[in-house]
């Protein structure tokens, strides 16, 4: 993994409505300029410029980038905290869990003068100015981590815990993030289970594939949205978790017999 990965300065000029489905890292961001909405475990966040913010690892989220109202570009600088990097944290400092995170994984980092400085010491990142060195950046991601250690001890569980997701309720989950538009082999890594016993526990709740369930579910909330909320089909298919509009277009007229930019006529 290259420096480039664990430091990453996004930029972006318009609204932005696309943000990474998938959380596979722990990540504290530090917002630039303009606010971050995000649509992460049936909550609704919005970080503001100065905010910094942390994640958990293993989550689906939704993010819209707006930029500032005064005009410029929203920019916000992220921190990825990868297992590679823990793991030898882990070693070199003797840092384990002892027991089981039980606090919250997502949240706002109040201000505090540890922070103050070390949002400084990420300017040349910010500013673009070229930190190629590996070992250098390597050293500011592990600082990230004894920083959030220092403010927050409990977040040792959460951090060092390199277990992969437990089997959860399947049902229930799918019925929660069903809108989020990646593989089915994530939604099984996510719920606990392999690929094969994902597909023969979801046939065994849904009575059917989860591909004919996705598709299904996420065309009868489009039909709701353009019928009865007037939205437009260039607005609703990625919000219901389709990526291609064309794909869309052509699914939801092969179900309901209307393309769906001529439904709201």
């Amino acid at each position: 993994m290259s420096e480039k990965e664990r430091i990453l300065v996004s930029c972006y000029h318009h609204v932005s409505r696309e943000g990474e489905n998938f959380i596979g890292e722990h990540s504290l961001g530090y917002i630039v300029a303009g606010t971050q909405e995000v649509f992460l475990d049936g909550k609704h966040y919005v970080f503001k410029a100065g905010d910094f913010r942390f994640f958990a690892r293993n989550q689906l989220a939704k993010f819209v980038k707006i930029p500032p109202a005064t005009g410029g570009d929203f920019k916000t600088v992220g921190i990825r905290i990868d297992q590679e990097l823990l793991h030898s944290l882990s070693q070199e400092t003797g840092l384990k869990a002892d027991g089981i995170f039980k606090g919250e994984k997502n949240f706002h980092l109040p201000e505090h003068s540890l922070l103050t400085h070390y949002r400084d010491s990420l300017q040349p990142y910010i500013d673009g100015q070229g930190v190629h060195n590996p070992m250098l950046t390597m050293m500011k991601v592990k600082e990230a981590v004894m920083l959030l250690l220092q403010l927050k001890p409990e977040l040792k569980n959460l951090l060092f815990d390199f277990s992969a997701p437990g089997k959860i309720d399947l049902e229930a989950y799918m019925n929660e993030h069903y809108k989020f538009n990646v593989d089915i082999s994530r939604f099984a890594y996510l719920t606990g289970r392999s690929l094969a016993t994902f597909k023969r526990d979801f046939e065994k709740v849904f009575h059917t594939t989860p591909g004919k369930w996705l598709q299904q579910k996420r065309l009868e909330d489009a039909y709701f949205l353009i019928k009865e909320k007037g939205w437009k089909s260039t607005d609703v298919y990625l919000e219901v978790g389709f990526k291609d509009l064309s794909h869309f277009s052509f699914v939801f007229k092969k179900a309901y017999g209307v393309a769906p930019s001529r439904l709201r006529a």
